[in-house]
């Protein structure tokens, strides 16, 4: 009998290359994991390296080849499925002494699954018949995590020939990346991140893999990561009109997160998941009916059954007891940790200087940054080595970076190409615009700041795998990390095992911080978000109507009220741990009330929901 995932939590993606090779490190383990394939150079980087490590040829597929980019990338993929099935054959017919991969297998699962059960009975069973035909089955029944991708929809360059010829959309950069995976061997899913992308979404379809066989199946999944249900019927029904099936909506929290931070509208988690609950079966039924129907008109083979559509949930999740409230009470199909897994060398790549950094971070290091050509807040940590050689370079009269890889080109104001905005080209032309621009020096001064906060995402995101390997890629290295807030209450560098233990509740290792719950967390944020919305507006750093701080003051309202009635159903928890939260909720509610009377233009009283 296979158990499919036989985990209940996954590790998402994280940077560029933090998770670009989780998958060689604990998929056969069973553990589920996503990476980024937005960096098809880091692919190719990566791929020479294990092909060394595991005495394969290297073909490499350099720069200007015909269709490079995805050839890459699916070459990449190949040999990471290759591995993978190598480690999987290679701890099956291991025996099950201690310490051996076999055992840990089944070690790190959930205490209440069937296998660990099976396993304890195996264990101490003394006749030596019924023993080895439990470890027939335990064996059979071992399946290797699945080796997810994700693009970020957002990340969609244009690209031109080496003779500086526009090419076709197909082979722009998230194009060519969905064609890479699409070629693969891989029987797993595609995570798209950062909403909405129509020239990609209806490329999906040119690939018969993300399409059901005659039984049902799909061999490559979409998975969608969104904010709020709305987006998931939306984006759902996109696919469904072209036979496709999105197999799971993972959900992550808009700011509680690492990375690039896609607030809502003042939207919060919990009433997000509550919606999700209540309304699954209606988002299922309405697709499945529009997916049969465009699957007969193509003549393909509709489903006969409902697939399987899992909902998930991610960002900020930090204890066994928020894990399996999530599971239950939202009754979600599996939860995503990620920003404690950076402390787990074990599972994520990257440089150990940047790694002990970060086991020292607190709360007053972690911040919603600007530096992010893309213009979206970027949750980072103050005094990174990306940070440093920013930094130096300014000062030395050299801002900016020289752009190698060009993937988040997006500006125009100077140049007919886009270019970045981390780029030295954009940073010198923008610091001369401002420098002509009879500013007074405060003014001057922050406007400047804002130039060179931004860093090479691109390059410093994958410079951690670089340093960590060892591998010279003839450009200054210097590692970019993206922690979540939740960073704060880890500190402990820790095994596999450990953080596993963690999230199934045999171990505790969160620091001595105190930590509140997750969603008055994520609530604080988006508070403080709103704090900030409103300063830059009144500096006219940002333009917002008035409607907007009216309906995001109104939902957190809303999400403050749904956390008062949420908490007597956190019955695992203590009678003080509950008031303690209901306390911090008034709080919070007080402090939300202070901002609308301290910028009562910005809250009418016609606002939304009065």
């Amino acid at each position: 009998m296979t158990y499919s995932p036989v985990h209940t939590f996954h590790i998402p993606v994280m940077g560029t290359a933090f998770t670009i090779d989780t998958p060689i490190k604990v998929a056969r383990f069973g553990i589920s994991s996503v990476m980024s394939i937005g960096d098809d150079e880091l692919c190719e980087t990566m791929r020479r390296y294990y092909c060394q490590e595991y005495a394969i040829p290297f073909e490499p597929i350099k720069k200007w080849d015909h269709d490079f980019r995805a050839r890459r990338i699916t070459a990449y993929l190949d040999l990471v499925h290759d591995i993978v099935n190598l480690q999987v054959a290679q701890l099956k017919a291991q025996s099950f002494d201690e310490g051996t991969d076999l055992s840990k297998y089944f070690e790190l699962l959930p205490d209440n699954s069937e296998l660990c059960r099976r396993y304890s009975e195996m264990k101490v069973e003394s006749d030596s018949v019924k023993r080895s035909l439990i470890q027939t089955e335990l064996r059979d029944s071992i399946v290797a995590g699945s080796l997810d991708v994700n693009i970020m929809t957002k990340i969609d360059r244009l690209n031109y020939s080496k003779r500086g010829e526009l090419l076709p959309e197909e082979f722009s950069d998230a194009l060519a990346a969905l064609r890479g995976y699409a070629n693969s061997k891989l029987e797993s899913a595609i995570i798209f991140s950062a909403g909405f992308n129509r020239r990609l979404y209806a490329y999906v379809d040119k690939f018969s893999d993300f399409f059901p066989d005659p039984l049902g199946n799909i061999k490559k999944k979409i998975i969608l990561k969104v904010s709020d249900f709305r987006s998931s019927l939306t984006q759902g029904k996109f696919f469904a009109k072209k036979g496709v099936w999105v197999s799971e909506h993972r959900i992550e929290s808009g700011l509680n997160c690492g990375g690039h931070a896609f607030a809502t509208d003042g939207f919060l988690l919990g009433p997000i998941l509550d919606e999700f609950c209540r309304k699954k079966d209606e988002l299922v039924q309405q697709l499945m009916g529009i997916c049969n129907g465009a699957l007969t008109d193509r003549g393909r083979n509709p489903f006969v059954a409902v697939p399987g559509t899992r909902i998930t949930v991610q960002g900020g999740i930090g204890t066994y007891k928020e894990d399996q409230f999530l599971l239950n009470h939202f009754k979600a199909d599996g939860t995503g940790w990620a920003t404690p897994f950076l402390l787990v060398p074990e599972v994520t790549t990257l440089d150990e200087s940047t790694r002990l950094e970060l086991a020292a971070t607190t709360s007053d290091d972690l911040y919603l940054s600007g530096v992010s050509p893309l213009g979206v807040p970027f949750n980072t940590y103050r005094g990174s080595a990306s940070d440093k050689l920013k930094l130096a370079r300014a000062l030395e009269g050299k801002p900016g970076s020289p752009c190698p890889k060009g993937h988040l080109v997006s500006n125009t104001e100077f140049t007919g190409k886009p270019i970045c905005t981390a780029s030295t080209v954009y940073q010198k032309k923008k610091i001369e615009q401002l420098q002509d621009a009879h500013l007074t020096p405060e003014q001057y001064q922050t406007a400047y700041q804002k130039v060179i906060d931004k860093s090479c995402l691109c390059e410093d995101l994958a410079a951690g795998a670089l340093v960590e390997y060892g591998i010279d890629n003839q450009r200054a290295l210097a590692s970019a990390v993206c922690p979540g807030p939740n960073l704060a209450y880890f500190s402990k560098i820790s095994t596999l095992a450990e953080m596993v233990g963690h999230i199934y509740g045999r171990c505790n290792l969160l620091n001595e911080t105190v930590r509140p719950n997750m969603f008055v967390s994520e609530l604080k944020m988006y508070i403080d978000y709103l704090g900030n919305q409103i300063g830059d507006t009144v500096l006219g750093i940002v333009e917002r109507k008035m409607s907007y701080f009216q309906e995001f003051r109104a939902n957190l309202d809303d999400g403050i009220l749904f956390y008062h009635q949420m908490v007597p159903f956190l019955v695992e928890y203590t009678q003080e741990y509950r008031d303690q939260m209901v306390r911090e909720l008034v709080a919070l509610k007080d402090e939300l009330e202070l901002m609308v009377l301290g910028h009562p233009t910005f809250f009418e009283s016609h606002a939304v929901g009065t």
